[in-house]
């Protein structure tokens, strides 16, 4: 994917989908990807209070590797370039996550990513964090119960 098709799917994703914040038009395609007050554990987004920082990265996850028991304390949402993810909370459940799909992930939960099948993952991932507060809290003490 070309930085500006990446840099385009940020724009909408930075503008949470409001219906009229870009009006179609024969130059102009808007494709909604996400709009939810919620992540996808079901809990209510909110932001943290004071001062405001927002942060987007490319997270890339080779076959076979994991991101590690984490979790996050500010809300983050991410766009699925490549791949297939599975991520599992420490309740057991999980979700399954292919190129093309966007999710609002949970927020004071440990959670990790395995990456599904033998090609890499891509994801475009914005952070709305609170300034200077950390973006992910690494659990490697977790260790996730037995089923």
């Amino acid at each position: 994917m070309t930085a500006r098709k990446i840099l385009g799917v940020l724009l909408v994703l930075t503008l949470a989908l409001p219906a009229a914040a870009i009006e179609a038009s024969s130059t102009v395609r808007v494709t909604p990807l996400l709009r939810t007050a919620q992540s996808w554990d079901g809990k209510p987004i909110a932001y943290p209070a004071g001062a405001g920082e927002a942060v987007m990265l490319i997270v890339e996850i080779a076959p076979g590797g994991q991101t590690g028991w984490h979790e996050h304390g500010v809300p983050s949402f991410a766009y699925v370039l490549q791949g297939e993810l599975e991520v599992r909370l420490a309740d057991g459940r999980k979700n399954r996550l292919v190129a093309g799909d966007a999710l609002a992930e949970v927020v004071g939960v440990l959670h990790n990513g395995r990456v599904v099948g033998d090609v890499p993952v891509r994801l475009v991932v914005f952070y709305t964090a609170g300034e200077g507060r950390p973006l992910t809290v690494a659990h490697p003490e977790f260790q996730p119960p037995e089923k």
